[in-house]
């Protein structure tokens, strides 16, 4: 998402992303529309394109919980925190994939190709939670998860 929203202007993940008291990024400014600036209707811009990108990317589902957020950067919050939860979610969902990680197996009849495809979406979820193996760990693991023999 961030290099789609970067994609379409240079500071538009920074309207979502950047704190309002940092200075020489783009911030939202408290004013009447007719006072706005050049620079002001910019940010503003960005502001609904980024809007309008990331309801496209929602279900109705989704969308329903965010709706009520007036910027991107609203939107953006809410949805991490959905999607990623509290401290206590996300140690949760941590151990989980290190269990998938710690359990996974070639399953009867499933194809290198499948358990490939399968342990690689383990891994990305175990990167994306902060964990990281090294390339050695993920051999041995993949060494250890194929079965002995294979007719």
């Amino acid at each position: 998402m961030q290099a789609h929203l970067a994609a379409q202007d240079d500071d538009m993940w920074y309207i979502i992303t950047a704190a309002a008291t940092i200075e020489g990024t783009p911030q939202m400014v408290e004013k009447h529309r007719f006072e706005w600036t050049a620079e002001d209707k910019k940010k503003a811009n960005l502001d609904t394109v980024a809007k309008d990108i990331l309801y496209k990317t929602l279900d109705k589902n989704m969308f329903a919980k965010i709706k009520t957020c007036t910027t991107a950067k609203k939107i953006w919050e809410k949805l991490t925190q959905l999607c990623e939860g509290n401290d206590q979610a996300k140690e949760n969902n941590l151990t989980v994939a290190i269990q998938k990680f710690d359990n996974a197996k070639m399953k009867p009849g499933e194809t290198l190709a499948e358990f490939d495809e399968r342990f690689s979406g383990i891994i990305i979820e175990l990167i994306s939670l902060g964990k990281d193996y090294s390339n050695r760990e993920i051999s041995l693991k993949v060494m250890r998860a194929l079965p002995e023999n294979r007719t």
